[in-house]
């Protein structure tokens, strides 16, 4: 007797309702904040021997707006230097709204510190570009941002501060012990994780 079980084709129909479907999806983009300097302008955009050195930065902060709509802000600074004078110097704070739903509570960390920041840098990458360029300047474009490692970085950081907490809290304090002592040991107390921003510095 021939086997009448078929494989499931693929994009088959499940009886999943899509309302309850994880979802991560982009209400909309904003510049919350944009300055440039440029100190030394005209000079700073004539030909030099030397070329300039640059410190670029990247943070990332997350407020919730409402049950489901997140606000996930980058803040990009760069600053070009050459013979100790500064070229210029740019910050932009670029935000996304998102409107997430049905992701797990576990999973919701890496959705806003990772995939929204993921989404938006480009066009955070952009703007700054265009801002460099407007100012006299080649375009400066940020490299890829490895937005899993820096948050890989983080959690790692927290929980050996949370570790150095918790070895402070657990330290047997001598009756004997002078006030300078005690007040030694509550300025060596970890600041609370959770207030924590996600930021690294690329050179």
């Amino acid at each position: 007797m021939a086997d009448d079980t078929k494989a499931p084709s693929i994009g088959a129909q499940t009886n999943q309702d899509p309302a309850t479907l994880p979802s991560l999806n982009i209400v909309g983009q904003y510049i919350r904040d944009l300055s440039f300097e440029n100190p030394d302008a005209p000079a700073s955009i004539m030909g030099a021997a030397t070329a300039p050195g640059f410190n670029v930065g990247i943070n990332v902060a997350v407020n919730k707006q409402s049950d489901e709509i997140y606000a996930v802000e980058l803040t990009l600074t760069a600053k070009a230097e050459r013979e100790n004078k500064v070229l210029f110097n740019v910050e932009l704070i670029y935000g996304g709204l998102f409107k997430i739903a049905n992701i797990p509570e576990n999973q919701m960390a890496p959705a806003l510190m990772i995939e929204c920041p993921r989404l938006i840098f480009p066009f955070a990458r952009q703007v700054l570009a265009n801002v460099t360029q407007a100012g006299g300047f080649p375009p400066l474009l940020m490299e890829p941002v490895d937005f899993a490692g820096i948050y890989r970085q983080n959690l790692a950081r927290m929980a050996e501060a949370a570790k150095q907490q918790t070895a402070d809290n657990g330290k047997q304090v001598d009756p004997n012990a002078t006030k300078t002592a005690s007040k030694k040991t509550s300025a060596g107390k970890t600041k609370n994780p959770r207030k924590t921003k996600t930021g690294k510095t690329v050179n």
